[in-house]
C-alpha cells in the first residue's frame, strides 16, 4: 500500500481501487481499518477511490499520544493527503462515525472540497446524535427475521450497560440490510480490523462546536448527499433528512432495504447513487 507523510512525521497508509476523478474515502468503525470498505460496491468503477487507514488501522502508524486519535486532530492528516495527492479540490466520502471527520475536514478546509458525500453518517460536528430510540426504531423493522427476538434480548442488554460479546454479536444483523453469509464475514472481521483503545478517544464532545458549524454549513457552498439505510438507525432516513436542511446544497438518498452498510446490500443502487451525485 503507498504511503505517505503526515505533519508530525507519522507514515499514514492508502490504498487505491478503480480509475477516474479520485474520491478521498474516510473509514468509520471508529478507527476500522479500511478493509472493510472494499471497493465500495463497485463505486471504483466510476471513480479512482484513494481510501484512507486511519491512524493506528491498518497499516498506518499510531499517533505518539493518544490525543492524535481525536478526529479534529485527524484532519490534518486528510489535508495532508490531499496536499501529497497533488489535488486542488477533492470528493470527500465518509462513512459512519468518520462522518465527523469529514465534516470537520470541511469546515477547516471549505475551498479543498468539490463535494462531500455522507454515508450512514454519524453528525456531531452539527450537533446530530443518534440514540438508542432511533437502533430500536429501525430494529423493530426486523420483526420478521429468524435472529429478531435474540438481537433484541441484545440491544436491551447493551443499552443496560452489558458488554458482552454474545450481546454484540446478538446486535449485528440489525446492521445490514440482509444478515447474509457475506454479512456474517463482513461483521465477523470487524473485531481484528478496529482499534478499539482509539475508538474510544476518537470523538470526544470539546472535538465539536455545533453551533458554529451549523452556522458554516448553511451557507458554506459545499455539496452535499446524505445517503441513508432504509432499515437503518444511525441515522434513521427522518433524521438524514432533518441534517439535510441544514445545508445549504444538500439532498438525501434512502437506499431501499439498505442497511449501515449499504453497498453490501444493493451495490448497484448505492454505487449508481453516489456516482450520480459526483458526476452531476
Amino acid at each position: 500500500m503507498p504511503t505517505f507523510e503526515a505533519p508530525d512525521g507519522a507514515r499514514l497508509s492508502y490504498r487505491l481501487e478503480g480509475y477516474g476523478e479520485p474520491v478521498l474515502c474516510l473509514p468509520g468503525g471508529p478507527m476500522r481499518a479500511s478493509a472493510y470498505l472494499g471497493d465500495l460496491g463497485g463505486l471504483s468503477a466510476h471513480r479512482r477511490l484513494v481510501i484512507l487507514d486511519l491512524r493506528g488501522t491498518g497499516d498506518s502508524q499510531p499517533p505518539e499520544e493518544d490525543a492524535g486519535y481525536r478526529c479534529d486532530r485527524q484532519v490534518a492528516d486528510v489535508e495532508a493527503l490531499r496536499v501529497h495527492l497533488g489535488l486542488e479540490r477533492v470528493d470527500v466520502l465518509a462513512h459512519s462515525a468518520a462522518g465527523d471527520l469529514g465534516l470537520l475536514y470541511a469546515l477547516a478546509h471549505p475551498d479543498r472540497v468539490r463535494t462531500l458525500v455522507l454515508v450512514t453518517a454519524r453528525m456531531r460536528a452539527l450537533g446530530i446524535e443518534f440514540t438508542g430510540e432511533h437502533l430500536q426504531e429501525a430494529a423493530v423493522l426486523r420483526s420478521g427475521e429468524p435472529w429478531f427476538e435474540a438481537g433484541m434480548r441484545g440491544y436491551a442488554n447493551l443499552l443496560n450497560g452489558s458488554t458482552a460479546e454474545e450481546d454484540w454479536g446478538a446486535v449485528m444483523p440489525f446492521f445490514y440490510g440482509r444478515w447474509s453469509e457475506r454479512a456474517r464475514a463482513h461483521a465477523a472481521a470487524g473485531v481484528e480490523q478496529s482499534n478499539e483503545h482509539a475508538a474510544a478517544l476518537f470523538s470526544p464532545p470539546e472535538a465539536f462546536d455545533p453551533e458554529v458549524g451549523r452556522a458554516a454549513v448553511a451557507s458554506w457552498g459545499v455539496p452535499v448527499l446524505l445517503l441513508a439505510g432504509e432499515l437503518d438507525g444511525g441515522p434513521r432516513p427522518r433524521v438524514a433528512t432533518e441534517a439535510a436542511r441544514l445545508f445549504d446544497d444538500a439532498r438525501t438518498v434512502v437506499q431501499p432495504g439498505g442497511g449501515h452498510f449499504p453497498w453490501l446490500d444493493d451495490p448497484a443502487f448505492f454505487s449508481e447513487a453516489v456516482a450520480g451525485f459526483l458526476d452531476r
